[in-house]
């Protein structure tokens, strides 16, 4: 008989105990809290993941609230580490969440990837510089890592695919990726989520003066929480198996 008091019930019933303690031993390391590393971080937490670390250093602002799980406008203003924490927290009590509220630097990344032996790295980075050298020193690490491709300017989450990084295609930044890191010697290893849909090129918006960042895709509400979910799902079945 389900007990209704064991918030893992439901969980219990589909992976058994060994696979309960097998998600409670784990911990994955969460890097950019936007529309798909917090609804990641959301999903793991609900499968039971023992321990997280999530990164950012952003607050949350009106223009978050179209896709990020956790903008609110109550929440406008506030560390988007310190809400996410509080929310990973009232999901389950017994999670234990190291947060960390800084931009990430080709050093403190090197810092960061050599703290703990993480069971998983989900990569939600959406400025490039970082994101690439993320990649690198977590593969040169041999940890798991999985990452995030473009979820702007798409509209179809039946496009939405897992594969290594070298199988990749129609995704710009999949394209500009795979060559930066093909100049470090990496041109496979790692998977990553991404869309086969072609972007409208009228979509794209560019900005100057943001680090990192050379223009803004617009967003629906859906598809940045679906790319984080396909990521938090890969690393919730291969920590079971």
């Amino acid at each position: 008989m389900l007990n209704d008091h064991d918030w893992q019930s439901r969980t219990r019933l589909l992976v058994g105990d060994k696979g309960i303690e097998k998600l409670s031993n784990a911990h994955v390391l969460v890097v950019g809290l936007g529309g798909v590393g917090a609804f990641a971080a959301e999903v793991l937490a609900r499968a039971g993941i023992g321990k997280l670390t999530i990164v950012d250093s952003d607050v949350y602002n009106a223009s978050n609230r179209n896709r990020q799980t956790a903008a609110l406008i109550s929440t406008e203003g506030k560390y988007k580490t310190d809400v996410v924490e509080q929310r990973l927290k009232d999901i389950n009590a017994d999670i234990s969440v190291n947060k960390r509220t800084i931009y990430l630097k080709d050093d403190n990344i090197t810092n960061l990837l050599s703290e703990s032996r993480y069971t998983y790295v989900l990569d939600a980075i959406d400025s490039l510089s970082p994101k690439i050298f993320l990649i690198y020193h977590a593969l040169q690490l041999n940890l798991n890592i999985i990452s995030s491709m473009g979820s702007g300017g798409k509209f179809d989450p039946q496009q939405i695919r897992i594969t290594d990084i070298a199988e990749s295609f129609e995704c710009r930044l999949a394209f500009i990726l795979r060559k930066k890191l093909h100049r470090l010697g990496v041109y496979s290893g790692f998977k990553v989520v991404f869309s086969t849909e072609k972007v409208d090129k009228s979509l794209v918006l560019p900005i100057e003066g943001v680090p990192n960042k050379k223009s803004v895709v617009g967003t629906i509400s859906y598809m940045p929480p679906i790319f984080g979910a396909f990521a938090a799902s890969e690393i919730i079945r291969d920590i079971l198996k």
